[in-house]
């Protein structure tokens, strides 16, 4: 029976050289079985970051003893599901694949982008970040219950708090899966949206935040070339949508 892989990572920045410094994910299998939870800090040469110290709060001295990521026994078992008939969930995959990838992890899974399905399925939300979908959603009412019966702390910006308010978004995302394409199979078709990227509506960051891309494109087309060829962090919806408009 397949398994389901739900994983977060923290890491000392988000630069070429930063690593992964906590490593957390949760596997779902059957229904009667009790789900594994594996939540590991993880040494690393590379300096943290003040800025990522900030976010979620980890000090070289919580890691210095620890294993580095590809010694833990969490990445090992990481390891040992990686194979095509489970189910890898990530909110904004490319990160954290990225920051994996360094710790020489390639996934074989199906993978499943939380915040690409989020934004090809709750249109209406102004933003899919988790800690956002998490109140708009109203996840927060019901997330202690959840968090008790699996034992895991509700921290923001941890790589488990943050896995068990992406469990819930999961939840969601299959209701809505049912309701806008009932006759397809929801884990498969999360999948499928995981793999067409998002043409992105409104601006949601810079000097034209709130305005439409397609508004911004018609009256000042060259900010878009400009994105595309200096911005190097935007991610993938954004930069498919850019593209989209400027080769329109």
């Amino acid at each position: 029976m397949a398994k389901y892989i739900l994983l977060d990572t923290e890491t000392t920045g988000t630069g070429e050289l930063d690593r992964v410094i906590q490593l957390g994910f949760m596997v779902l299998g059957r229904p009667d079985e009790k789900p594994e939870i594996h939540n590991q800090y993880c040494s690393s040469e590379q300096k943290i970051a003040f800025e990522a110290m900030e976010i979620h709060n980890i000090t070289p001295e919580m890691i210095s003893s620890e294993p580095t990521c590809i010694d833990s026994p969490a990445y090992k078992r990481l390891q040992e599901l990686n194979t095509n008939d489970n189910y890898l969930f990530i909110q904004n995959a490319p990160f954290d694949l990225g920051m994996l990838k360094k710790e020489g992890f390639e996934s074989h899974m199906q993978l499943v982008d939380t915040l690409r399905c989020a934004r090809h399925l709750f249109t209406e939300l102004n933003s899919h970040r988790l800690q956002f979908m998490r109140y708009a959603l109203e996840m927060y009412k019901t997330e202690k219950s959840v968090a008790d019966t699996l034992g895991v702390d509700i921290k923001a910006h941890d790589a488990m708090g943050d896995v068990l308010v992406m469990k819930m978004l999961i939840s969601e995302l299959t209701k809505k899966v049912r309701e806008v394409y009932p006759s397809d199979k929801p884990m498969q078709k999360l999948v499928e949206l995981t793999k067409q990227p998002v043409l992105i509506k409104t601006f949601k960051f810079g000097k034209y935040r709130g305005q439409d891309v397609a508004d911004v494109a018609s009256t000042d087309a060259g900010y878009l070339k400009w994105m595309l060829a200096n911005m190097k962090d935007l991610d993938e919806d954004m930069r498919y949508t850019l593209g989209r408009y400027v080769d329109s």
